[in-house]
């Protein structure tokens, strides 16, 4: 089973590097969504990964599919709770070598936490709307324009993609006590 990278590890402080047109569709990159999707599918609490959480310097990430619809907090709330370790695959959304081509000047303090930061959650200011241009698994370019939980996931990712981690500029940062 793939394991998720914990802060500390460099990787997760390293640019990771576009993939060719031509290497999408290979075997390797194949291999490496399974891997992604095997790690985010045990992982309680995750909605998105990207591949230097898993120890793969690529600029890859993928969210899960129920994320990118136009479901209610109370609606995606409600599937986090049912979700449980080792259920079948999740369906994702897969972004390869993603650019934010527009971001809103509007921000909004959101909390986060992270899979590679586990137990941490802090205050973000993030914008309020990104619009984002990638690849899917197929090698085929899209746009996906994105707002509220949609928009922070999608910077949040990117930064795993640029070597930040939520933590460099997060304020109120809170220790999640374990019982």
């Amino acid at each position: 089973m793939t394991t998720i990278v914990q802060t500390g590890d460099k990787i997760l402080r390293e640019t990771a590097k576009e993939i060719s047109l031509a290497d999408i569709k290979t075997p390797k990159i194949k291999k490496i969504l399974t891997q992604m999707t095997d790690a985010l599918s045990v992982a309680k609490d995750g909605v998105a990964l990207a591949a230097p959480q898993i120890g793969i310097p690529l600029r890859i990430f993928i969210v899960l599919k129920e994320y990118t619809e136009n479901k209610t907090a109370q609606e995606l709330k409600e599937i986090q709770e049912k979700k449980t370790p080792k259920q079948n695959k999740p369906e994702i959304v897969v972004f390869i070598n993603p650019k934010i081509t527009k971001i809103s000047k509007k921000k909004q303090a959101v909390k986060e936490g992270c899979l590679s930061v586990t137990g941490i959650f802090g205050t973000v200011s993030r914008a309020e709307k990104v619009t984002m241009e990638a690849n899917d698994e197929k090698g085929e370019k899209f746009s996906r324009g994105a707002s509220g939980l949609l928009a922070q996931i999608f910077q949040h990712e990117m930064d795993h993609l640029n070597g930040i981690l939520f933590t460099d500029t997060a304020t109120n940062l809170e220790k999640l006590e374990t019982k």
